[in-house]
């Protein structure tokens, strides 16, 4: 195999581009779509509708919260099967061969050109996609606040889950510590910080590649599946998270002005 591939359409989706509110809402794992030169990547049509293929729900909450919030999308047209966008090119779980209980066959034994080859046809363009929004919008003003939306399973090997709603940060944990404190105040959702993952486990790469360089706010999302298992269930948790959301960045950036005032009183 050649170190390229013509998978053919975009690997990320744009909607929402002239939307003038703070966000920019990012769903890396929005499909459980497998191009043609992939094949079923030997996996049986259950297995491709999992969760090991994608995140249920999440585009559909990742929608209605950019709606809500007069936000852009950028989205991911590949299963994470294929490529998981949330993940560097050196991390094992890039191109994973084994999902919690199931094997991947068709990512079983790649070579270095076959893994730089789906690097080139779906980390690189969706990352740059990604790259030049924000890009765009930290020119025009204002900053962007990056949110990345998940969903998660209810039992993992076995044990069950019982935070509903996680809430992850990178390396700036003001803005997840504010959604925390907003869903516990406005929700009756079982909300966790850095469950059920957090940096530690190499799931923060989108916020770490694109917005941690630029001193963005941020924070990703993670919300239980069952959660989202309908139409209706995504739009009505997009309607509780929203106000969540515009609650967190206000309090938020009040202190982050006064924090730059102080900076600049000091070094007048």
């Amino acid at each position: 195999m050649t170190a390229k591939l013509d998978i053919g359409g975009e690997v990320a989706r744009i909607e929402n581009a002239a939307a003038p509110g703070p966000f920019l809402i990012v769903c890396e794992h929005a499909s459980n779509h497998f191009p043609a030169e992939f094949g079923t990547l030997g996996l049986s049509e259950a297995q491709r509708r999992a969760h090991i293929a994608w995140d249920p729900g999440a585009l559909g909450l990742a929608r209605g919260l950019a709606r809500r919030l007069g936000a852009p999308l950028v989205s991911a047209t590949v299963s994470r099967l294929v490529y998981d966008l949330n993940r560097a090119p050196d991390a094992a779980g890039a191109i994973a061969a084994r999902s919690e209980i199931h094997e991947i066959p068709g990512n079983a034994g790649l070579g270095p050109e076959a893994r730089l080859a789906r690097v080139n046809a779906v980390y690189l363009p969706f990352h740059a996609a990604l790259h030049a929004e924000i890009a765009r919008r930290i020119a025009t003003g204002p900053a962007p606040v990056i949110v990345t939306v998940h969903s998660f399973t209810p039992v993992w090997f076995g044990a069950p889950r019982a935070v509903e709603f996680g809430v992850i940060h990178d390396a700036d944990p003001a803005l997840a510590e504010a959604v925390l404190v907003e869903a516990g105040a406005r929700t009756g959702l079982n909300a966790a910080l850095n469950a059920p993952y957090s940096a530690a486990d190499d799931v923060t790469h989108t916020l770490r590649l694109q917005a941690t360089p630029y001193g963005l706010m941020n924070v990703m999302l993670e919300i239980r599946n069952d959660l989202l298992d309908t139409a209706a269930a995504e739009d009505r948790m997009a309607e509780t998270l929203a106000p969540v959301l515009a609650a967190a960045l206000d309090r938020v950036r009040p202190a982050s002005r006064h924090d730059t005032e102080k900076a600049a009183a000091r070094h007048a």
